[in-house]
């Protein structure tokens, strides 16, 4: 098991135990224990892999934190686009640019293209990354369905494309993903709707969230919230066009395409780390 694998697994681990207690405040010795580390080796972990500590980390984790930063912030996705996609945040610094399919190249469902693919370690543990010549086509994330899964989904967005397990042509992609850095081109297979939905979610910056009425009316269709829910979670770049961060009016996280756990791990690991002086909304023991 790799290093990202072995931290992600027992972060998701650490996460959930927080989650299911929260209303006891567990201290830090009770997640410790809860992942079967010594409290000092699991500070050392969690901080290691989260950029805070876990009494920080426990403060962004729960719904009450989703809740929140809606009711105060972010009751209009106007509210995170005024924000842009400039500052520290791992989203904020990476540029994306993308060539959606013509309409003839969407009926031909790949005909024709070549598609690379390897498999990544990730903040997140396993990352599939694939991509055609234009850019990266498809991102997902094998912790809670598996690697068949997550290689069967994205593969099966192209049925008619060949398909190559090349990793070492993926390499300089996958880099600036998980740096953050420099250009990075997608190549995506979606109908209209989508790709106005998947424009929309680039605009909301790491740490915030909104939710999908008001990417609806975002797009100039405010009754399509449910098709706004369904092209997100169509969205093939995941983490790179970030869907997690759209949630339900309620607060509630809503679905995730690959899990739950990985959502609600991106968010709070993206909240701890942009809001650094945000009020905490959770008392960490």
């Amino acid at each position: 098991m790799s290093e990202h694998s072995y931290h992600y697994r027992l972060m998701a681990r650490a996460i959930d135990h927080i989650a299911r207690t929260v209303d006891e405040q567990p201290r830090l010795d009770d997640v410790a224990e809860a992942v079967g580390l010594s409290p000092a080796h699991f500070q050392r972990v969690f901080s290691r892999w989260a950029g805070v500590s876990p009494k920080r980390f426990q403060q962004f984790v729960t719904l009450g934190n989703a809740k929140a930063l809606l009711l105060n912030r972010h009751t209009v996705l106007e509210t995170a686009l005024a924000s842009g996609l400039t500052g520290s945040g791992r989203l904020h610094d990476l540029f994306l640019t993308w060539e959606a399919m013509s309409p003839g190249e969407f009926a031909n469902r790949g005909s024709g293209l070549t598609i690379r693919y390897g498999w990544f370690d990730s903040p997140f543990d396993d990352m599939l990354v694939m991509a055609t010549d234009r850019g990266i086509c498809g991102v997902g994330f094998s912790a809670e369905t598996g690697p068949d899964a997550v290689f069967n989904d994205l593969a099966g967005r192209w049925p008619d494309a060949r398909i190559i397990k090349d990793p070492g042509a993926l390499a300089e992609h996958v880099d600036r993903i998980l740096d953050g850095s420099g250009h990075v081109d997608l190549h995506l297979l979606g109908a209209p709707f989508q790709i106005k939905v998947w424009e929309a979610l680039l605009n909301i910056p790491s740490g915030r969230v909104t939710t999908y009425s008001c990417v609806a009316n975002h797009i100039g269709s405010p009754r399509a919230a449910r098709a706004v829910g369904t092209a997100v979670g169509r969205n093939p770049v995941s983490w790179l066009i970030p869907c997690h961060r759209v949630i339900r009016q309620t607060g509630q996280l809503g679905g995730y395409h690959w899990g739950m756990s990985i959502k609600r791990a991106m968010l709070a690991r993206e909240a701890a780390r942009d809001n650094p002086d945000e009020r905490s909304y959770v008392h960490a023991g």
